[in-house]
């Protein structure tokens, strides 16, 4: 089995250390993928060291000569698009389907992103004094740190890495460790894509080492994080104590709302895609169902119908809806909040879980879940679990739903299903979350779209669209006088 490296100045390198640690296919656990390095804050020092030297160089190319190399990269992840597919269904579990449908997204990404060096704008203004010009320009930070979780591994390590470096950043990349295959495969397209040696390194080890590092490393001026909301706020600590930026999108509790006057079968079918699929590893996956009395039955009956219809395999099986989920201690998770359900009086209607049978055995297999008489207090309805569970809690009508529905600590996705146009308009002025939708599966986005969260899933500017150089840059104001 292949050991891969570290990727440091535009080289494949051992960890100072030697030791490594094994990435393997949640479907099929005996099958270990390869092994990665287990790096040290001496290996970090490294990388730092190579992007700080790369940096200069490269923050001098204009901004338009930058984006080529996203550019570059848009035909290369079209010819690997099949590769890379079956990559991220091996290496994080899911269905075909599902991985086909990053790489898409990852593509249309690169597209948005490969304009962007043309846009990095500043603005001019009108001084006081007639002989004088004022104006504004956008410079790169200097070093960044990139940390990306394990369920888009592909998509968020590069939507993260392409602003940076288009802004004219160098960065250190830190990738989930169930995740490294394909990362190890985002430096291969980039290094062919013709990015140069040092302006994206990457160092893979543990969390709690290289993530705490980057967090702490005085010469990374910037950290961009995916993950959980207590890692996310203790790296926010970090790298603001020492005066550097975060911005970190972290988790959610995301709400659905199904009204009586919903289009109910196309609603369940976008809650079966937002909450199920993906096996609900989506930070803006739905997880808690508000729906009103007079229609609580008929949606649960027909979300039940749905949840046992999923086909739940080996994700490269035939019409598979679900694979594996990513690791033990995710499937612990699951186990812990539906006991942790039934202990509170909620009751699991399907579902509940851990599957062995049909060769499941030897991999990570949940079943759907359905959940109902749901309270608010309960600790289901109040925590990220990051597993296809979905929460079904009955309320009153509109007004009770929506406050609900805030009556969280989370604040990152939304979603309600009407018809009332009135109730739509008043719902997304109200709704405190970073996205909603209305009669649309929460999950869905578009990369030329700000992306982010409110109160406890979102620190720092937001990500993607016209305002994801924002982060990766600073304003120096310019006055001339002739």
């Amino acid at each position: 089995m292949r050991t891969y490296e570290n990727y440091i100045a535009g080289t494949w390198v051992s960890s100072s250390g030697g030791l490594t640690y094994s990435s393997i296919n949640p479907a099929d656990t005996g099958e270990v993928l390869g092994h990665f390095q287990e790096s040290s804050a001496k290996d970090l020092d490294q990388a730092v060291t190579a992007a700080q030297t790369a940096f200069w160089e490269w923050s001098a190319v204009p901004g338009p000569k930058r984006a080529d190399v996203i550019f570059n990269l848009l035909p290369i992840l079209e010819r690997r698009a099949e590769e890379l597919q079956d990559l991220i269904t091996k290496e994080i579990g899911k269905s075909l389907r599902e991985a086909g449908g990053e790489v898409k997204k990852t593509i249309q990404a690169m597209k948005q992103f490969s304009g962007e060096g043309s846009r990095i704008d500043g603005e001019t203004l009108p001084t006081m004094d007639p002989e004088l010009f004022g104006y504004t320009i956008k410079e790169p930070l200097g070093v960044g740190g990139v940390i990306a979780p394990y369920n888009f591994p592909l998509g968020i390590g590069l939507w993260k890495i392409a602003p940076a470096i288009l802004a004219g950043n160098t960065v250190i990349f830190k990738p989930a460790e169930n995740a490294s295959l394909v990362s190890v495969k985002i430096m291969e397209m980039l290094e062919e894509a013709g990015l140069p040696a040092g302006v994206v390194n990457m160092v893979t080890g543990t969390g709690s080492i290289i993530g705490k590092a980057i967090g702490e490393h005085p010469d990374i001026k910037a950290v961009s994080f995916t993950g959980s909301t207590q890692v996310g706020e203790e790296l926010e600590q970090a790298v603001t104590a020492r005066g550097g930026k975060v911005q970190a999108e972290m988790g959610g509790k995301n709400p659905a709302v199904i009204l009586e006057d919903a289009d109910i079968d196309q609603a369940v079918d976008s809650i079966v895609t937002s909450g199920f699929l993906d096996n609900g590893q989506r930070c803006t996956g739905t997880s808690r169902l508000l729906v009103p009395e007079s229609i609580y039955a008929e949606v649960v009956d027909k979300l039940t119908e749905k949840a046992a219809s999923l086909i739940i395999g080996e994700g490269r099986g035939d019409n598979v809806d679900n694979g594996a989920i990513i690791d033990e201690k995710q499937t612990a998770k699951y186990e812990e909040f539906i006991a942790s359900a039934k202990e509170e009086g909620a009751v699991i209607h399907y579902g509940g879980r851990r599957l062995t049978e049909g060769g499941l055995g030897s991999g990570y297999f949940v079943e759907p879940t359905v959940v109902t008489n749901v309270t608010t207090d309960m600790k289901i309805a109040r925590e990220e679990i990051f597993a296809p569970v979905i929460a079904v809690i009955q309320v009153k009508n509109y007004e009770e739903a929506l406050s609900v529905a805030n009556e969280t600590y989370y604040g990152l996705s939304s979603t309600i299903y009407t018809n009332d146009l009135k109730k739509s308009f008043d719902f997304i002025r109200n709704i405190q979350s970073g996205v909603t939708h209305v009669n649309m599966p929460s999950t869905y986005f578009e990369n030329q779209f700000p992306f982010g969260g409110k109160k406890h899933s979102s620190k720092g500017p937001r990500e993607q669209g016209s305002t994801a150089l924002d982060f990766w840059t600073d304003y120096k104001t310019v006055y001339v006088k002739a």
